[in-house]
């Protein structure tokens, strides 16, 4: 009597995938050359057009303690048309990274899991594993993105029901600066619209260098040029005295005149290819060199400050084994084309670029939703130098008042930044020595940034010892 009764019991757990009530065909009992983790994994597919054949996969980390008492922290990468599994969820935050041979995996000891369940979607369609069964999907822009997310969580929250009234927290990067405020503002759509029933939780929107207004982002670039000795006085005056860029768009970006564009020409090749717009200080990856070498099953990982620089090539090689898409629920349609960072096949809008998102952040906050936008300083892409001018635009529109001057933030004992805040609920932050990727160049300053920000707490303005997650 009592070992039938232990073998039901186990039955039982095994069905709700762990006794978590979560769907046992998305559980990932373990990813191949993975370390031992205490804290479960799922992945696989949610339906946002059954008609369509319209499908999103998804990546859901639980936290690595206390997971029951944790938020949820939704992360989309950006491009638009790049993975949130091959940027956020396997090179920046999530739980492991790639070994250098391609073929493993290693843990990553600053894992936002620490402070929050994870949840990763290749959005839209067409990007990484998500895919539509109908070829016109592949022609999209930011409402169709927007919309699609709004239905994924919708349906994603009938996997995990558990998680229906756990705070939530929207996070992303670089061109999630537009797919997360959109998100956002279809999210409390909904909560208008439905006076009774279910409503997000949302608690929080934070953007890493992100992409919010064309027209002040893209002169930013070269000011960030000039300012770090990559191009010369005489062509950092040339564009800014001639070039406009108020007509700088996705489709056409040389809407200039000619001494602007003869400008933007001669500093795209000062600054080569031997550099890396996303972290100008980092070396930059010999691909042809690491290919060969995963080829051969060698140890490809080349270092640069402590930073795998290579670990795009790894990601790729592991992604595209057979047994580590077995083992996600992944591909489940065969694709045509293997699994790459960004999508080969998407035809986005080009002219979504040029929406400003200042107005949707602004709905956003007179929600009483606290918003942060942090930047690593060492990209040039979407540099500090736009992002810092469009929040204090942000802030002297809703007439807010400085409430943390700005100043240096701290960790273990280091400077970790600079950071302001208006009106208790926008706040801007650097992080020092970060790139366009934040959590892949500083670990853990992005760690103790992030962990800040669903804490509800601000960044610490000294240098004593903070508790560390």
């Amino acid at each position: 009597m009592g070992t039938w009764w232990f073998v039901v019991v186990a039955v039982v757990v095994v069905v709700m995938g762990g006794g978590s009530g979560f769907p046992v065909e998305d559980l990932v009992v373990r990813l191949p050359g993975q370390p031992v983790v205490g804290f479960k994994q799922y992945a696989g597919y949610v339906d946002v057009d059954l008609k369509a054949g319209r499908s999103l996969f998804y990546y859901f980390v639980e936290a690595d303690n206390d997971a029951d008492h944790k938020p949820l922290s939704l992360w989309l990468n950006g491009g638009p048309g790049c993975s949130s599994m091959g940027g956020g969820a396997f090179t920046e935050l999530g739980p492991f990274f790639p070994l250098g041979n391609g073929r493993g995996l290693r843990r990553n000891s600053k894992s936002w899991n620490k402070a929050s369940n994870l949840l990763f979607v290749e959005s839209p369609a067409g990007v990484g594993w998500s895919y539509s069964n109908t070829t016109s999907d592949y022609t999209t822009g930011d409402a169709n993105t927007a919309r699609d997310m709004h239905t994924f969580l919708i349906n994603w929250y009938k996997k995990f029901p558990s998680f229906k009234s756990r705070d939530l927290y929207l996070t992303g990067e670089s061109y999630a600066g537009h797919y997360i405020p959109q998100l956002a503002i279809a999210l409390l759509d909904h909560n208008e619209q439905h006076s009774t029933g279910f409503k997000f939780n949302i608690k929080g929107v934070a953007i890493g260098n992100p992409l919010l207004k064309l027209d002040r982002d893209v002169p930013a670039v070269y000011e960030y040029y000039w300012s770090h000795g990559m191009i010369s006085d005489e062509i950092g005056l040339t564009l800014m005295n001639d070039c406009r860029f108020e007509d700088y768009t996705f489709a056409s970006p040389h809407n200039e005149s000619d001494a602007c564009n003869d400008a933007i020409s001669q500093a795209n090749n000062i600054i080569g290819e031997y550099i890396n717009n996303y972290d100008v200080i980092l070396d930059v990856c010999y691909p042809s060199i690491v290919e060969q070498e995963l080829r051969l099953k060698k140890t490809a990982t080349k270092i640069s400050f402590g930073i795998d620089v290579c670990m795009s090539y790894e990601r790729r090689f592991y992604f595209n084994l057979p047994e580590v898409q077995r083992a996600l629920h992944a591909n489940r349609t065969k694709l045509s084309y293997p699994w790459s960072m960004c999508s080969g096949i998407l035809n986005y809008n080009d002219n979504d670029g040029n929406i400003n998102i200042l107005p949707l952040l602004k709905r956003i906050i007179k929600n009483r939703i606290p918003v942060w936008i942090f930047s690593g300083d060492q990209d040039s892409v979407v540099p500090l130098l736009g992002s810092r001018t469009l929040v204090r635009e942000l802030a002297h529109d809703l007439q807010f008042k400085v409430t943390v001057p700005y100043g240096a933030w701290f960790h273990q004992g280091q400077v970790g930044g600079w950071v302001t805040e208006y009106g208790n609920l926008l706040t801007f932050a650097t992080v020092r020595g970060a790139a366009h990727m934040v959590p892949y160049a500083q670990p853990s300053r992005a760690l103790h940034l992030f962990s800040s920000f669903v804490r509800g707490s601000r960044l610490p303005n000294n240098t004593r010892p903070s508790i560390e997650d």
